[in-house]
């Protein structure tokens, strides 16, 4: 699809023998592989993230703290919980992951973050990341020092306006979570949770009702607080009544006011 093109957005990577690990893992450590940032104005998440309030005069805008670009490829880790908390990313595009390590050892996923998004709010309280942000796309970040944006949000209010609101939009998602896991049934979850990935698509100019599952089964299974299973059976009931067509990971929302209806229980 076009719009899985625009995503991906990144470049082939050639691997000469012998290769011990993969590709992506030899730029973790230390943030090798970043490059200079390029103006916000052509970033095409402008709108969605800091950019869309950014100052005419650019020596006070985003791009005056954005210290650098990073690539992050499908499989690499932006960051882990309990690393040292430095910077904000905002996504310019790919598809990412975010979750938590739980007691038992496994993993719950919390997040979904895309084009647009900004990740690491969770490492403010305690200067350590709670979450482990990791990439399911190839992805470009930029890496915006937490400092460096204090000192911007103090002198222009649209940025204070912004970081506020992107930590409130945060907020209020947990929320809408957790009272989804308390009350709602699994069919009305999972479609909520298309209906919500509809939106998001939407806001960064991609199709709403034909887009690509980046994440598994499992995942969102982890997401919602379903089963693997429990999810793969409501979306083959979705296609059964009509509310979608699937094909592997590509969906196309067929009835969007059916789908919404499921929600409310219709």
């Amino acid at each position: 699809m076009d719009e899985d093109k625009d995503m991906l957005n990144g470049a082939n990577l050639e691997v000469k023998a012998p290769a011990l690990r993969p590709v992506y893992e030899l730029h973790r450590a230390s943030e090798p592989a970043v490059r200079r940032a390029t103006s916000c104005s052509l970033c095409p998440a402008r709108a969605i993230c800091f950019g869309g309030n950014e100052p005419q005069n650019s020596d006070e805008g985003i791009d005056s703290i954005v210290h650098t670009r990073r690539r992050v490829f499908r499989g690499e880790h932006l960051y882990y919980a309990g690393d040292a908390f430095k910077s904000l990313y905002s996504f310019r595009s790919g598809f990412f992951k975010s979750y938590v390590d739980t007691p038992d050892g496994q993993s719950q996923v919390v997040g979904f973050p895309m084009a647009g998004d900004v990740v690491g709010l969770d490492g403010i309280a305690s200067d350590r990341y709670e979450r482990n942000v990791v990439a399911l796309d190839d992805g470009e970040a930029c890496v915006i020092p937490y400092a460096n944006i204090q000192g911007l949000a103090a002198r222009s209010p649209g940025i204070q306006h912004q970081l506020h609101k992107i930590m409130s939009l945060e907020i209020v998602q947990e929320q809408v979570i957790v009272a989804m896991l308390g009350r709602m049934r699994a069919e009305p979850r999972v479609a909520k949770f298309l209906l919500g990935l509809s939106q998001r698509f939407a806001a960064r100019g991609y199709s709403h009702t034909k887009f690509r599952l980046r994440m598994t089964r499992e995942e969102i299974g982890s997401y919602l607080g379903l089963k693997l299973e429990t999810v793969s059976r409501a979306l083959s009931l979705f296609q059964k009544n009509g509310l979608i067509q699937l094909n592997f990971r590509s969906i196309e929302i067929t009835d969007l006011r059916g789908l919404d209806g499921v929600t409310k229980g219709i």
